[in-house]
């Protein structure tokens, strides 16, 4: 494992933080009858990659960079690929870096990360506060450009959710991006068939698509539980859902930007979701994770 866990507690809630690994969310939780319900995917194992994480910040870009080149006010860009297996750098510098704890107490924690400029060519720091309440968990990422040069940005929070066969995901989107074998944009259709969204049986469904139009919420429920999510964000008009074959778990993103954002013309970027940043100015994406019961909760009777 990569440093200590900070832990949270609110309510029956849990949040375990590792901000050594990419300032990422380990584990998000609801503990009833001394049980623990995994509302974010979680383990208790020691883990090396921020990939096998709940959740992570996506800093100062969401998804791929097609070939990790583009241009920036008449400047070319080139990053080098930052995953196993793909050519297209993807998420930014912030999930592959330690975050500094700024504060931290029962139910809430400040991190923080500074990024010099290198291959990104511009500094900037981000802050993700995290706060739980006996009722859910609250994100908050902010971006600060310190580079003279206008720098681009688009945030976005990646978080991982169990699933089986019968868990549902419903959300409404207007349209989807396909995508080729190295999951980079093809065509923007409708949100019909299947990248229909609204009550959709989302495991296993071999979807690697965002989708625009996002109306700001989504629920997750998992029928026969007693619990659900309500995920929500007012920053994010665009959504990113992953769900493999294989099943088990699935990704549903709030994000700014669209995938391959960068790679479009400088004047298309407002309507891809990326911002430019004067030096000073700073751009923010909240995510809310409400936690709905459909029973009465007991109280908590073990200690965080």
């Amino acid at each position: 494992m990569t440093g200590p866990r900070l832990t949270l507690c609110a309510g029956a809630l849990e949040v375990q933080l590792l901000p050594a690994l990419g300032g990422s969310i380990v584990r998000f939780d609801r503990i009833a009858g001394g049980q623990r319900q995994p509302l974010l995917r979680g383990t208790n194992a020691a883990i090396a990659d921020v990939g096998e994480a709940a959740c992570f910040p996506l800093v100062p870009f969401a998804n791929r960079i097609r070939g990790g080149a583009f241009l920036c006010d008449g400047r070319e860009i080139v990053l080098s690929p930052n995953m196993a297996g793909d050519s297209s750098p993807l998420h930014g510098q912030g999930w592959r870096a330690a975050w500094e704890v700024r504060e931290a107490d029962g139910d809430h924690a400040v991190l923080f990360f500074r990024h010099p400029a290198g291959e990104w060519p511009w500094d900037y720091e981000a802050t993700q506060r995290v706060d739980l309440d006996e009722h859910g968990l609250s994100l908050e990422l902010s971006c600060r450009n310190l580079s003279p040069q206008r720098m681009p940005c688009g945030l976005g929070f990646h978080p991982y959710y169990p699933c089986t066969a019968e868990t549902v995901l419903d959300t409404i989107v207007a349209s989807a991006w396909t995508v080729d074998a190295a999951v980079l944009p093809v065509d923007n259709v409708p949100a019909a068939g299947r990248y229909d969204l609204r009550a959709r049986r989302i495991c296993g469904q071999a979807l690697d698509n965002g989708f625009d139009g996002w109306g700001g919420t989504a629920s997750i429920t998992w029928p026969g539980e007693d619990v659900s999510l309500r995920l929500s964000s007012p920053d994010a008009a665009r959504f990113q859902v992953y769900a493999p074959a294989g099943g088990r778990l699935f990704v549903a993103e709030p994000v700014q930007n669209a995938n391959a954002a960068l790679n479009a013309p400088q004047a298309d970027w407002p309507t891809l979701g990326i911002t430019l940043l004067d030096q000073g100015q700073s751009t923010v994406l909240r995510a809310r994770f409400e936690v709905q019961m459909s029973s009465i909760e007991k109280p908590r009777t073990d200690a965080c």
